[in-house]
């Protein structure tokens, strides 16, 4: 049985991070299935932050941008291998900024670009292309008041309806 260095059970997230100009923000990976294509930024959740802080997290380090976290619209579950449980959360994200500054660690490029440019694009990951075709007419949204209770022990606890 393979063990990766995050165990059997992946957390990770990603989202759709437009600006004022209704752009995807989409970046284009070094490494992995996704190198060389256009997809939405992504990455593990860490110890001691919450699914919003993590997304939020990692598209400032890969492309600089702050976001504000505004729903969540998906969520994708998989089995790797008949071993590894991978589970991506999926979110919706205002770009609070729009200069981009490219972790090149990680990643070839960056930009914003608008989603009917997207659908067409050689470059485009299919789960992009699917995600520019749709429409989402909902999305859960963040709520703060509902802590369920000092007794419990949160420091953080974000409820999505």
């Amino acid at each position: 049985m393979s063990q990766s260095k995050r165990g059997n059970v992946w957390l990770a997230v990603t989202g759709i991070v437009q600006n004022n100009r209704n752009e995807w923000l989409v970046v284009k990976k070094t490494y992995g299935g996704l190198k060389g294509k256009w997809s939405f930024p992504a990455g593990f959740v860490e110890q001691g932050e919450t699914i919003d802080e993590a997304i939020g997290r990692e598209v400032f380090e890969e492309t600089g941008i702050n976001a504000k976290v505004e729903g969540v619209i998906g969520i994708r579950s998989g089995v790797i291998n008949e071993v590894i449980s991978d589970n991506m959360v999926i979110f919706t994200l205002r770009a609070e900024t729009n200069e981009i500054t490219v972790q090149t660690s990680e990643l070839e490029d960056a930009a914003f670009i608008h989603p009917k440019d997207l659908i067409d694009h050689p470059d485009s990951s299919l789960l992009l292309v699917n995600f520019a075709k749709a429409s989402f007419d909902y999305s859960l949204k963040k709520h703060d008041h509902f802590n369920p209770g000092d007794h419990f022990g949160y420091n953080v606890y974000h409820l999505f309806l």
